[in-house]
């Protein structure tokens, strides 16, 4: 009788184990798409020279249908005004080091960290991250 009272205070807190490692794998999954997404959005835009209303609304789109998410709960920041290729950088400044650069961030809500967060006590809403890409890309648009 006192195994089987062991099992049952501790199965739940063994089986949020496993349930945590699938969660793991499905956020790791989705932030790889999200990845990809940006990827190929930023490709363009370096092809454009900035992110353009056509690139983001396209971005924001993939997005919605793959995460199942409202489409305010995407946020991208990004230069949208066309930067140029430089030719010759020796002919730039140091204060000018960002003048061909299309600057990008994207965030997206993830989901849920972790598993069983009420046998934890831990609120949804402290539960919930938003997984940021931010970065720097070099324009290819020739003047």
């Amino acid at each position: 009788m006192k195994q089987f009272l062991v099992l049952t205070a501790i199965l739940p807190l063994m089986l949020v184990f496993f349930v945590q490692f699938s969660m793991d794998q499905i956020n790791s999954t989705r932030i790889g798409l999200l990845s990809d997404m940006v990827y190929a959005a930023k490709e363009e835009a370096k092809q454009e020279g900035c992110f353009t209303p056509a690139i983001r609304k396209e971005l924001t789109d993939n997005i919605v249908s793959a995460f199942h998410i409202a489409r305010q709960d995407v946020k991208i920041e990004a230069t949208d005004t066309v930067k140029y290729r430089i030719m010759d950088a020796g002919s730039y400044g140091e204060a000018d080091w960002e003048r061909g650069l299309i600057y990008y961030k994207v965030s997206v809500p993830i989901g849920q960290l972790m598993a069983g967060r009420k046998l934890f006590g831990i609120r949804e809403s402290d539960n919930m991250y938003y997984y940021t890409i931010e970065s720097y890309t070099a324009s290819e648009k020739l003047p």
